[in-house]
Order: C-alpha cells, then sequence, then structure tokens
C-alpha cells in the first residue's frame, strides 16, 4: 500500500439508498496522487451518486470519506478548496464571454491570481476565443471551459464526471488530449465515464462499477 501521505482520496464503505434501492452500495477505493483513476459503469450503475457524494452535493447513508488527508465528516470547508470538479454538464451565464464567466469564478473564490485566467485559458486551448460569449461555444468548447473553471485555483484533485458527454468524436478527442496533457503535467484526476475506449486511453487504473457496486 503505498504511504498515506500519496493517497489523495480515499472512500470506505460509502453506500447510498433512495428508498429500499441501494444505488451505491459499500464503495471503497483509494486514489493515488499523480494518477488517472476511472470510474466506468453503464448509466445508472452509481458513479454520479458516488462523486456526488464524494463532493458533499447529497448525503451518504454510511461511509467514511477522506480528501487530501481530511475526514470529511469534521467539515468540507478545508479539503474541497483544493478540489475542482464538473459534475456532469458545466452551465456557466451565456450572456458573457468564456473570459468574464472565469472571472466571476475567481471573485466567488477569491485570491486567485490576475494571470490564473490567461494561464487556464491557454491550458484548455480556448486562447483567442476567450471574448465570445459563452452561448456562441460549441458542446467541445464549454466542456473546457467547464475544466478551466475547475483548474482556476490550481486544485490537487481535478474531478470530471462524464466530460465526454454528448460531444462528437471530434470534441470528445480534444476532452481526451486535455486530460491526457494535464496527467503528463501530473494532475490527479478522477474520470466517470460510460465509455470504454476513453478510459482505456487515459487511465492509469480503472474500477468498473455495475449496481451500485465496485465488481472489478
Amino acid at each position: 500500500a503505498p504511504p498515506s501521505s500519496e493517497i489523495v482520496l480515499r472512500v470506505s464503505g460509502l453506500t447510498k439508498k433512495y428508498g429500499k434501492r441501494t444505488v451505491v452500495d459499500g464503495l471503497d477505493l483509494a486514489v493515488r496522487r499523480g494518477e488517472v483513476f476511472g470510474f466506468l459503469g453503464p448509466n445508472g450503475a452509481g458513479k454520479t451518486t458516488a462523486i456526488a457524494m464524494i463532493l458533499g452535493l447529497v448525503a451518504s447513508h454510511a461511509g467514511r470519506i477522506e480528501i487530501l488527508g481530511h475526514d470529511v465528516a469534521q467539515g468540507y470547508g478545508p479539503p474541497l478548496r483544493r478540489v475542482g470538479a464538473i459534475v456532469e454538464t458545466p452551465a456557466y451565464y451565456p450572456y458573457l464571454s468564456g473570459r468574464d464567466n472565469l472571472r466571476l469564478i475567481a471573485l466567488a473564490r477569491g485570491g486567485i491570481p490576475a494571470g490564473r485566467i490567461a494561464d487556464v485559458l491557454a491550458m484548455v486551448g480556448l486562447r483567442g476565443r476567450e471574448r465570445d460569449r459563452f452561448s456562441s461555444y460549441s458542446l467541445g468548447m464549454k466542456q473546457r471551459l467547464g475544466i478551466a473553471g475547475a483548474l482556476l485555483h490550481e486544485p490537487e484533485l481535478l474531478i470530471l464526471d462524464e466530460p465526454s458527454n454528448g460531444l462528437d468524436p471530434a470534441g470528445m478527442v480534444e476532452i481526451r488530449e486535455l486530460i491526457l496533457r494535464l496527467a503528463r503535467e501530473g494532475q490527479t484526476i478522477v474520470l466517470c465515464s460510460h465509455l470504454l475506449a476513453e478510459v482505456q486511453q487515459v487511465c492509469d487504473r480503472v474500477m468498473i462499477l455495475a449496481g451500485g457496486r465496485a465488481v472489478a
């Protein structure tokens, strides 16, 4: 087992029920620093629910979550300041430019260096289109802006839930190349997907979910 300092995300016995239906059933995982960890499974397997519990968007019925060494039972504030995430399709103000949308995120977070917005726009390949309205962006560009927003505060852990959802083949290639570039730069990434080819090409390790359980 790797040292505890190398575990960025640890989940033990995570469980969620809706009525009599168990959506996530005793999930255990450990994500190592610097790796791309894949959640693979069909729609309805429990991937998004698990991510929502990890991020504190949905309450769990049982289990323990540690993010960057912090037990979230003691509060989500400190660890989530070091996490970036997009859950499904990013939503931004359609009448603002990509850059101005990122400026609003920077204001809300506080303490973002002035040049960081330009850096992340270049990182995701949107330099030259930053002044265009969000409503004019293609779906692939919207996904890239969502990732830029998640990267704005230089997170230690990046969580991407179905980042290729709804994209055409060219858009899927764009997102895949971006994830690979971030991985080469040492970013720790959790990637949820129902596409086997996607996780095969970008992930170091993959957990397969079915019926809320890890089956492989």
